[in-house]
């Protein structure tokens, strides 16, 4: 009974500091990224908090090989085919916290933004026949969503024009990319295939204004504005290998995400303004050209991952090497400041308890994890510009131990941090640090199964 409690005392701690986090996520975001200004926005990592901690391996990860009864299966976000290991019903949610600290290479200049963001939200179940597992094949679908890309940076440029007068002009962007999806996954003995199809959709909003700065001449003030609205449909394919080792487990990996075709609607402004002293309001002086609904396709491209994992009741490594073809990406028919990317994840996770481990020594059943990822960042705003990141976390059960053997229910709190970079010093452009702090919930349970009595 005092175990019972504890568990519910923790989950509704649980709940409501996510619920806190939603509010706050609406409230208060205050992120600015001068690099989701180009392409389709920053990418959002496709990994879940489980994943991420471990350099955010997944293409070869089918579930955790420790001890059976602790066995932590999650719904993969990046390979459909390890949804077929789902042996109960799995509810998976995440959150973050996205410190960034922009410095510039030219001059001492620096700025801090905080961002609380939900970085997805899962619900997966099995469905495997009867006869099924008696060959030992499984079936699982999953339906859930999550953000692909994120827009939002604000930026200042001040100048002097020689003979003229000072220039300053802002920079203003917001929108995304998101995606609802459905996915299935079916092993038929060793091998396992995936795919994950559903609907991409978001917005594009930009805004250039410029204004000469003079305090005796009221000058009319520029904008260009472009807002844009899209959507279109996503189909992502995976494979897994299994090989039982005499200790262990590998899995074999490999997927794709197909390049997608949006269909997207665009308003253009061009006009000139001034600004009222009296409230700040703008007040349209001209319109040199306006566009309404101008239809067009904007291309993300394919991209493709290879990994393993290796398993055993103790410890899981892995690898993945991801690419993406951002060089075929286009908005309008117009290439941008893009280009192809390659990267490379490596990590492990550690389980120190036995069979014969007491329950009363919780930290042997948290698993400990750690790992990095190196690559090059996607925008091309010099020769080379690395993106990377050091990666360490942990699963936190909040179920009794008596409850996942007799119920086979858990509750498992997922924590990471990621500390990395983007640029060097050597980069002319704008290094970008950054801290992420994410932490996710998953919950597994015996919903819509029978129950069995002796």
């Amino acid at each position: 009974m005092h175990s019972a409690n504890l568990t519910t005392a923790k989950l509704k701690g649980i709940f409501l500091t996510i619920s806190a986090l939603i509010m706050y996520t609406f409230a208060s975001a205050q992120e600015n990224s001068p690099y989701s200004r180009y392409g389709i926005g920053d990418v959002v990592p496709k990994a879940n908090i489980l994943n991420r901690s471990m350099g955010g391996i997944t293409t070869g990860y089918a579930g955790d090989q420790t001890l059976t009864k602790f066995i932590n299966p999650i719904i993969n976000l990046s390979n459909s085919a390890a949804i077929a290991n789902l042996a109960s019903t799995t509810f998976d949610v995440g959150a973050e916290v996205d410190i960034r600290n922009l410095k510039s290479n030219s001059s001492p200049a620096s700025y801090k933004s905080i961002n609380t963001n939900i970085s997805y939200l899962q619900f997966g179940f099995p469905i495997t026949p009867a006869r099924w597992k008696a060959k030992k094949n499984a079936w699982g679908v999953s339906f859930g969503l999550k953000p692909i890309t994120r827009i939002n940076y604000k930026i200042q440029n001040n100048k002097r024009l020689t003979g003229i007068d000072s220039l300053q002009t802002n920079y203003e962007g917001s929108g995304g990319v998101n995606q609802v999806n459905v996915a299935t996954g079916i092993k038929i003995k060793h091998v396992s295939f995936g795919v994950s199809t559903g609907y991409s959709f978001g917005n594009r909003n930009y805004s250039t204004k410029v204004a000469l700065v003079n305090d005796s001449i009221p000058y009319s003030k520029s904008t260009t504005e472009s807002s844009t609205n899209f959507g279109g449909l996503f189909v992502n394919l995976g494979a897994q290998y299994e090989i039982k080792l005499k200790k262990g487990t590998l899995v074999i990996g490999a997927s794709t995400n197909l390049q997608q075709n949006l269909n997207a609607k665009k308003d253009n402004l061009n006009a000139t303004f001034l600004v009222n002293p009296t409230d700040g309001t703008a007040l349209n002086v001209d319109t040199i050209s306006f566009g309404n609904n101008i239809k067009g396709t904007i291309k993300l491209p394919a991209s493709y991952s290879a990994g393993f994992t290796y398993a055993n009741e103790h410890w899981l490594v892995g690898a993945d090497v991801d690419y993406s073809q951002w060089s075929k990406y286009s908005s309008y028919g117009q290439k941008e400041a893009v280009k192809n990317n390659t990267t490379v994840r490596v990590g492990a996770q550690y389980f120190p308890a036995q069979t014969s481990t007491p329950a009363k020594k919780y930290w042997n059943f948290v698993k400990y994890r750690a790992g990095f990822y190196y690559g090059n960042d996607y925008v091309q705003l010099d020769k080379n510009r690395p993106d990377y990141a050091l990666t360490f976390g942990a699963g936190f059960p909040l179920t009794s131990l008596q409850r996942v053997s007799y119920f086979g229910e858990y509750v498992t709190l997922n924590a990471g941090v990621e500390l990395g970079q983007r640029g060097t010093k050597q980069n002319q452009s704008i290094r970008e640090g950054f801290t992420k702090i994410s932490f996710g919930i998953t919950m597994d349970a015996g919903w819509f199964q029978k129950r069995k009595y002796n």
